[in-house]
């Protein structure tokens, strides 16, 4: 690591930026809480409500009736495709965009595109295939700012393939939370008034495979952003996902970058999701701000099957307050739950599957245990949990589920929860051999399991509860750091410097900068306590490592336990 880099995780060590912020009604807590929501998943429009578009290949249907290409109507047809064009420059000579030779796509290819737009308020039920085509909502420059600007997809089997671009988008709609800010931020987000929603129809099967387009400039020689959307299902406004009344509806989401992107927030409260993804399978992308929150359904998630990409990536927020989800990212460098200002569980059933490690946050409900492995587990080995006594309190077998089994490749760490682990419990982990019982999608029912064979015993070497010296957690900032007095060595602007991705690796001992030692301490450090002393083995994302003597007892301390050096008993 270079010294610049090194320098700055030294500074960020002392204290992490955490500014959180109520939007969509949130509330003033600082640590979230679970919704209080009525069956999350179940809200059905009402029947008579709901105008019909059928695909039959390129033949489209509204209410029976040929769509016609008015932009008058509520639901028109165009050939006007946003997608990355071919090309350098504009004929201005103005660069064109940051897009690869892969990401671009010839007029003609675009040309076989048919853009089905919505373009007023209301309840539309998709059904039929459409081969090449995108489904774009767009209900003006203005509905941001209005209520009644609201769209409710029903998917009850559509089957929508676009080639050069997300192939449903939601542009125009009711953003519930307008008044944003970074400053503000919060973990909580209700975004039940949300113009961007999505029903999963009970008992249908959708299919929704998508492309993306590179970032593409304006114009005006400045380089600034004109188009860039990243996912194969993508909403530029906060959106809802919801099941039907029985949640038994499925959506596969095939996507050659990103899968199911908001630019804003995302709330997925019921339904099957199957999410397989050239990057990231779900990303909320507004920097400090973005809350994906999971209330229920079952969600699973292979990512990066390209060169890198994470399971779930929120560049806020992430709370799981239900259903279930299992994650798994690009073995490389990703992790299944990576967020900027924290992941927290508090209910539902979580595995998370990667390689480098977002740990849930200690502040979350539910009993979580954070697993950093010695060394790559294989592609199918199973994780299983039993209590002192050996009865299986939790089983998943990555082979018995379809979705991951097809794609993951290996993992090296892993997030475990669940409703059934205790906090004050001691627990066993096993990783690999096979389960007899009951399994759903490779979550097994553990009271069906009537045992396991083959499976490795584990043991750790190391609590690693990653948090940095002066008690400070990730994403609290104590106050008046930003009025500190910068040490010599850090040009104007450059502090209070960004804490690293990933932080630094144990044994790296950055030299701290001349004047460090003379730095003005922010309130809220005692006398003597500041700048802190670097550990002699460095640190990671948070900070205090305790080594502990290799042991098979997983005992449940806190809500949140995290365990390193995970590796099989000898």
């Amino acid at each position: 690591m270079n010294k610049i880099k090194s320098l700055m995780a030294l500074a960020a060590a002392t204290a992490m930026i955490a500014v959180m912020l109520t939007a969509c009604g949130g509330s003033d807590q600082s640590v979230p809480q679970p919704l209080q929501t009525d069956e999350p998943g179940t809200q059905q429009p009402a029947e008579e409500n709901v105008t019909d578009i059928v695909f039959d290949n390129q033949n489209i249907l509204v209410d029976g009736e040929q769509v016609g290409s008015s932009a008058d109507s509520a639901v028109y047809i165009s050939n006007d495709i946003i997608y990355y064009q071919d090309r350098d420059t504009y004929d201005s000579g103005n660069v064109y965009g940051e897009g690869t030779a892969e990401e671009r796509h010839s007029a003609e290819k675009a040309a076989e595109h048919t853009v089905v737009n919505i373009a007023a308020a209301g309840t539309y039920r998709l059904q039929g295939k459409l081969p090449l085509g995108q489904v774009r909502i767009d209900l003006g420059e203005d509905a941001a700012e209005d209520p009644s600007a609201v769209v409710t997809l029903i998917l009850d089997g559509a089957d929508i393939t676009c080639e050069v671009a997300p192939a449903i988008i939601f542009m125009n709609v009711y953003e519930c939370d307008n008044g944003w800010s970074t400053e503000t931020a919060t973990a909580e987000v209700d975004t039940s008034a949300a113009g961007a929603n999505v029903v999963i129809a009970d008992g249908s099967i959708n299919n929704i495979n998508g492309a993306h387009v590179a970032r593409i400039y304006k114009d005006n020689g400045e380089e600034k952003k004109l188009w860039k959307q990243d996912g194969a299902f993508y909403s530029y406004m906060s959106m809802n996902v919801n099941g039907g009344e029985e949640g038994s509806g499925l959506l596969n989401i095939t996507a050659d970058n990103e899968g199911l992107d908001s630019e804003l927030h995302l709330t997925i409260n019921g339904g099957n999701i199957n999410i397989r993804s050239g990057n990231d399978g779900i990303n909320t992308n507004e920097d400090g701000v973005s809350v994906t929150t999971i209330n229920g359904g079952n969600i699973h998630i292979i990512a990066g099957l390209g060169a890198e990409g994470d399971g779930i990536d929120s560049n806020g927020w992430l709370v799981v307050n239900g259903g279930t989800v299992v994650s798994a990212a690009n073995p490389g460098a990703d992790a299944g739950m990576d967020s900027d200002m924290g992941s927290y569980i508090n209910g539902g059933t979580v595995v998370a599957l990667g390689s480098t490690m977002d740990w849930a946050e200690s502040d979350s409900e539910q009993v979580t245990l954070n697993l950093q492995f010695a060394q790559y587990e294989a592609s199918d080995s199973a994780i299983i949990i039993a209590d002192e006594e050996g009865k299986v309190v939790f089983a998943y077998d990555p082979s018995e589920d379809e979705v991951i089994a097809e794609n993951i490749r290996k993992f090296m760490g892993a997030i475990i929860s669940s409703p059934a682990l205790e906090m004050g419990k001691t627990y066993q982990v096993y990783i690999g051999g096979k389960v007899a019982g009951t399994e759903t999608a490779g979550i097994y029912d553990a009271d069906s399991v009537t045992g396991f064979e083959g499976a490795v015993q584990q043991q750790y070497t190391g609590t690693d509860v990653r948090r940095h010296p002066g008690g400070f957690g990730r994403g609290e900032r104590p106050e008046g750091w930003e009025n500190m007095t910068p040490p010599e060595g850090f040009e104007e602007g450059k502090f209070p410097p960004e804490m690293p991705e990933g932080g630094f690796e144990r044994g790296e001992r950055p030299e701290p900068p001349e004047g460090w030692e003379n730095m003005v301490p922010p309130e809220g450090f005692e006398e003597g306590t500041f700048p802190p002393e670097m550990p002699q083995d460095g640190f990671g994302e948070d900070g205090t490592i305790t080594e502990v003597e290799a042991s098979t007892q997983f005992f449940m301390q806190d809500k949140v336990n995290n365990f390193s050096g995970v590796t099989a008993v000898q």
